[in-house]
């Protein structure tokens, strides 16, 4: 017996029961005698050591990550935990890999520790198929589920989002003000964030007047020597391209590396900016110009919204965090 099942039975929201259980004033006396009448029928009696919500908590939140050997998500993890752990709370990781078979075997196995709530960290572990997203929506009727960058619409689920389609659209405009026509979009995945990265590519190019070319959309293995062979054979097939706009910056290292290897100068005969404002982009030799995503703002926002929510406080369900685009030596603009 939880304060799930006080929730369902009472008719009223978690935050509702919550708010009951903290004494809080912002409850109506006849919602507040409601809440308690179903408490006592059910026999539900809050554990006096538990926080927040006032469930049989063990201090623990499930943290999922598809990949924790990418910059991004590694760092993801990092503030995560650092954030969890100031609150009080450990964590327990799962690095599912990207079959979704494998990646339920791991969320139930989270569920099964009876983990205070679920973060699912990267778009990636949302999938494009409704269907495929039943088992975290089921889930989110007896915890928590928060995704960092991600978006699932559900009741209990909460995104943290950057703007990626803001993102790339500045990012695309600026190399056209530049003096670029003939832009290459490479990226890695059609996850939720991918989608909005291409739309925003894509807005932008019709905002200007300019076709959107499918030659010119490329996916590309998350790697920068798969990214350096693409611009290689693109190049080899006669394909012109005056600046390469990537998904993540380990592929525009690798479209760096193409141009060192066929002669080309940056960014006067090619421009390139990345994504994510990573390490990648201080070692390349011009520096990368990137967007930042906000990483670590993202996982604050995420883990101040889960706090609210086990203090029953309002928040919203979705947090839209806006990208910086960082100018280094890669581009012209």
């Amino acid at each position: 017996m939880n304060i799930y099942d006080v929730s369902r039975k009472a008719g009223v929201s978690i935050a509702t029961v919550s708010r009951v259980l903290n004494g809080s004033p912002n409850v109506s006396e006849r919602t507040r005698a409601l809440v308690l009448d179903v408490m006592d029928e059910l026999g539900y009696t809050p554990n006096v050591f538990a926080r927040g919500l006032g469930l049989g908590t063990i201090q623990t939140i499930g943290i999922m990550c598809s990949d924790s050997s990418d910059p991004y998500l590694a760092h993801a993890i990092y503030y995560l935990e650092q954030g969890l752990r100031a609150h009080g709370y450990d964590s327990i990781l799962c690095c599912t890999g990207n079959s979704l078979e494998t990646r339920q075997k791991y969320f139930n196995l989270l569920r099964s520790k009876k983990v205070d709530a679920i973060i699912l960290a990267g778009s990636k572990l949302v999938e494009m198929e409704p269907e495929d997203n039943r088992y975290i929506i089921d889930a989110s009727k007896s915890l928590p589920i928060m995704l960092v960058n991600g978006c699932l619409k559900g009741e209990n689920i909460y995104s943290t989002v950057c703007d990626d389609r803001a993102a790339t659209h500045e990012a695309t405009s600026k190399l056209i003000s530049s003096g670029c026509r003939d832009i290459l979009y490479v990226y890695t995945s059609h996850s939720y964030s991918g989608v909005n990265k291409l739309k925003g590519y894509q807005d932008a190019l019709t905002g200007c007047g300019l076709p959107i070319r499918e030659p010119y959309i490329r996916r590309c293995p998350k790697d920068v020597a798969a990214a350096r062979e693409m611009l290689l054979r693109l190049h080899g097939c006669g394909l012109k391209f005056d600046a390469v706009l990537a998904s993540d910056d380990t592929l525009a290292v690798g479209a760096v590396k193409y141009a060192h290897a066929v002669g080309r100068g940056i960014p006067d005969s090619l421009s390139i900016i990345g994504y994510n404002n990573s390490s990648y982009a201080l070692c390349t030799d011009p520096e990368l110009t990137s967007i930042d995503s906000k990483i670590e703002d993202l996982c604050t926002a995420t883990i101040n919204t889960l706090m609210g929510v086990f203090n029953g406080s309002n928040v919203p369900s979705r947090t839209t965090i806006a990208a910086d685009l960082i100018k280094r030596a890669t581009t012209k603009f």
